[in-house]
């Protein structure tokens, strides 16, 4: 079956690449678009950051991920060193990719350094389409994918950030050595995230699964994106901080009126994706809310203590997973041609930019020709 996958996307790429180099020549004036890097760079709390979708193309992510190691190293230089940075200066022009940076993206680039979509969409096709390696894409490999490319993606940063941290390099984090992220410092104890506890020593010490005192590589990225966790600890923190965030009253549990307001939105919109949320009292959601504020209420004291928000704490933390799933469900409604709820290679060729679209410059745009460009 392997040997039978591998020919026929040998086959189909041979003939879609001869389909291209035989097409008609472009107009003049239709231009490869040049790459638009995203930044993700951002020192804000993790619940107040817009989730981006996680590029598609790993080489694509290497290359932002340089850039935005750059500008980390020049603000954290900046942090660290006030006293000899300029602030008088002109602010630097934001970096854009030198295209050396590429590494193997040089066989995509043609001769005015214009990305090359189609011969990448032609590689990555099979290292998406393995389970099962059927010459088709399915919104489970999708989302596979986009796991794969999002824990890249937070792992590097976590790394990023023990590498600050970790002030005497023995690969752990203490909590001694743990500087909270400026905002954090500069807060009183009445803003958000620092009355909560978001980077104090009860969620260091939740994040800390082996009880040693000291966070591994695996425990720290699990401190800064306790959205992914599995640690049981971690979760109950969260769940506590849930509890402390919408108990209005200060009796240490959740009543109806507080779930209402605030956690019922999170959880339905989970559900039902594109709901718009609404903060007033309905008949049409009230119903719903007690159903949903009894189901978890299990000792029927007609409050939720942080236990009980424990079967719902993944709709109010959504996860890595969750967001990719998003991801692959919007690529399959744009890119399913037939409708048959799978990609084929020529349905991947025929609509490149729902691949590629959030990194390429908008001024290209009346230039393009949707089945001509890139090809």
């Amino acid at each position: 079956m392997g040997q039978v996958s591998v020919i026929i996307y040998v086959t189909i790429a041979v003939l879609l690449l001869l389909l291209i180099s035989q097409s008609p020549k472009k107009a003049p004036n239709h231009r490869h678009r040049r790459l638009k890097l995203r930044s993700n760079f951002t020192f804000s709390h993790p619940r107040h950051t817009h989730h981006e979708p996680i590029p598609f193309d790993p080489i694509v992510a290497d290359l932002e991920l340089r850039r935005e190691d750059r500008q980390w190293e020049k603000e954290y230089f900046e942090h660290a060193h006030p006293e000899i940075v300029h602030h008088d200066s002109a602010p630097a022009a934001e970096s854009q990719p030198e295209w050396e940076d590429f590494m193997d993206a040089e066989d995509y680039l043609n001769d005015e350094e214009r990305f090359n979509v189609t011969n990448r969409l032609v590689v990555l096709f099979p290292r998406i389409d393995v389970d099962p390696a059927d010459g088709f894409v399915t919104e489970h490999e999708l989302t596979e994918w986009n796991v794969q490319q999002a824990e890249r993606e937070v792992m590097h940063r976590t790394q990023r950030e023990m590498d600050t941290h970790d002030k005497n390099k023995d690969g752990f984090v203490s909590f001694a050595e743990y500087e909270p992220p400026s905002w954090v410092q500069n807060a009183d104890n009445s803003s958000y995230g620092y009355d909560m506890g978001w980077w104090k020593e009860e969620h260091f010490n939740a994040s800390d699964a082996d009880g040693d005192g000291l966070l591994n590589i695996k425990e720290f990225n699990d401190f800064l994106h306790p959205a992914d966790t599995k640690n049981p600890k971690l979760l109950q923190w969260l769940c506590k901080e849930e509890v402390r965030e919408r108990d209005t009253d200060k009796d240490g549990k959740v009543n109806f009126k507080e779930f209402f307001h605030g956690l019922f939105d999170m959880v339905r919109n989970y559900d039902e994706e594109g709901h718009n949320t609404s903060h007033e009292f309905h008949d049409s959601t009230e119903g719903p809310a007690r159903t949903l504020f009894a189901q978890l209420d299990k000792d029927g004291d007609r409050y939720l203590s942080d236990i009980e928000l424990l079967p719902v704490i993944g709709k109010l933390h959504p996860s890595e997973r969750y967001y990719a799933k998003q991801q692959a469900d919007y690529i399959l409604s744009q890119a399913d041609a037939n409708k048959d709820g799978r990609l084929s290679l020529t349905e991947m060729v025929e609509n490149p930019y729902v691949f590629y679209s959030a990194i390429f410059n908008d001024e290209d745009e009346e230039d393009y020709d949707f089945h001509e460009e890139f090809r």
